[in-house]
């Protein structure tokens, strides 16, 4: 009996083992100096360049806070929305940040950091448009909507036909067009363009109750990776510094 105890003991110790030496993500990322980021590069406020072509953001500059937490460098390599994930998979970088919704669909396949960011869903049409007014009212209605979105699907679940799109602007230049009767978007991303374009002929008719949260999005089991990014959050909330980038791009606390 104390055989068979001593050798489950020890297959169980091996196995412990062999997954810790076999998740090595956080070493890579340390050894290699930097933690390479996937981002869109076109979505204000989270993503986008400024007139002098500099990559910034919230989501980036929540980025470079953790990168500088792990004590690498951040590098960001920009992708189209639909090609953000498959990026992941291909191995092009370590991490997507880029507002990605924790959905139990991507929890199958991925893992997530803790939520950085909580945010809702609205309908936004044009000025004119009074034909929409909840969600419901997108059945048999035009969407723009980046496909792979939660956007999209939230359009796709109220029935609406989706009209593909790059990422937001375009959605909301389809809008204002007449090529779409609308488009689901978040919240702070439409105060945020209002904010820069008060003229735009725009409104949001509906939110969404409940908020969702997002988070950094890595491939699944480099939990010592993600135990760290985990960490670098904590330490951002308590030292301030989350606090600060949230208050610069939305004037409050939108992590829940």
């Amino acid at each position: 009996m104390k055989k068979t105890t001593l050798l489950l003991s020890a297959l169980l110790s091996l196995g412990v083992a062999h997954s810790a030496l076999a998740d090595d993500s956080l070493a890579k990322v340390r050894s290699a100096g930097e933690l390479t980021i996937g981002t869109e590069g076109t979505y204000a406020p989270f993503t986008f360049h400024t007139i002098s072509g500099d990559l910034t953001g919230f989501d980036v500059e929540i980025g470079r806070a953790i990168a500088q937490k792990l004590h690498v460098k951040p590098v960001f390599v920009e992708s189209k929305w639909d090609g953000l994930i498959a990026g992941l998979d291909a191995k092009r970088y370590d991490v997507v940040i880029n507002e990605v919704g924790i959905t139990p669909a991507r929890e199958k396949k991925y893992d997530f950091s803790q939520p950085y960011i909580a945010s809702k869903a609205v309908v936004i049409v044009k000025n004119s448009n009074d034909s929409i007014h909840s969600f419901a009212d997108l059945k048999g209605k035009n969407a723009a909507q980046s496909l792979t979105s939660n956007y999209a699907q939230l359009a796709r679940n109220a029935g609406a036909n989706l009209v593909s799109t790059d990422g937001f602007n375009q959605s909301i230049d389809l809008v204002v067009q007449g090529r779409a009767d609308a488009t689901l978007n978040d919240k702070l991303s439409f105060l945020d363009f209002k904010k820069h374009r008060p003229d735009a002929p725009v409104k949001i008719v509906a939110s969404e109750d409940n908020a969702s949260a997002s988070g950094v999005l890595m491939r699944k089991g480099e939990s010592s990776l993600q135990g760290a990014i985990n960490d670098a959050l904590t330490d951002m909330k308590k030292d301030g510094t989350y606090q600060k980038i949230s208050e610069k791009y939305f004037g409050e606390d939108v992590s829940h």
